[in-house]
């Protein structure tokens, strides 16, 4: 069973998901994929633990702190691939940016293989279940493109300006911003 809690935020309503012990998603309200990871129906519940220490960690982040993805239980839903994706993304630092093909190389050796393609790093990016927390947002495309957010480009831009990334050279596309 898994459980839910609502947090408003300055970029929205999110909604948190829990096994009951791990954090197992982070949506914002109309974001692309909205709870496709979690089985089943998802049943209020904010008096959990996970939520409480989710809830401080949200508070910290919005009001400027720097907390790590490593301070919470998180338990995504996903195979070895996107496990992999989304374990490199919660190395990324707080005001720094990487790429799909940064990304793609790096999961490749991961995974000993010979090569990977940053398309299908962009899908387990924008299949992200744990928004923010796991900060798939600080991923853009090669020469700066802002594309590929499920939350929607807005609330990237947003994110990225919040933790002081510097948005020179950083381009909004006029299609394709959500994957």
């Amino acid at each position: 069973m898994y459980y839910e809690m609502k947090y408003d935020s300055p970029v929205g309503r999110l909604t948190l998901a829990s096994d009951g012990l791990n954090l197992a998603g982070l949506w914002m309200e109309g974001q692309k994929y909205f709870g496709g990871t979690v089985p089943g129906e998802l049943r209020p519940n904010e008096e959990l633990e996970v939520f409480s220490r989710a809830k401080d960690w949200l508070d910290r982040y919005f009001n400027g702190k720097k907390p790590e993805p490593s301070e919470l239980p998180l338990a995504p839903v996903g195979g070895e691939f996107r496990q992999t994706v989304w374990e490199l993304l919660c190395e990324i630092p707080y005001g720094e940016l990487t790429t799909y093909g940064q990304i793609a190389r790096e999961a490749a050796k991961r995974l000993q293989r010979e090569s990977m393609s940053a398309q299908a790093v962009g899908g387990a990016v924008g299949h992200n279940p744990i928004s923010i927390i796991i900060p798939c947002h600080r991923v853009v495309g090669t020469g700066g493109s802002l594309t590929g957010y499920a939350g929607g480009i807005d609330k990237k831009i947003w994110l990225l300006k919040h933790e002081g990334v510097k948005m020179d050279g950083l381009t909004v596309p006029a299609r394709g911003t959500a994957l």
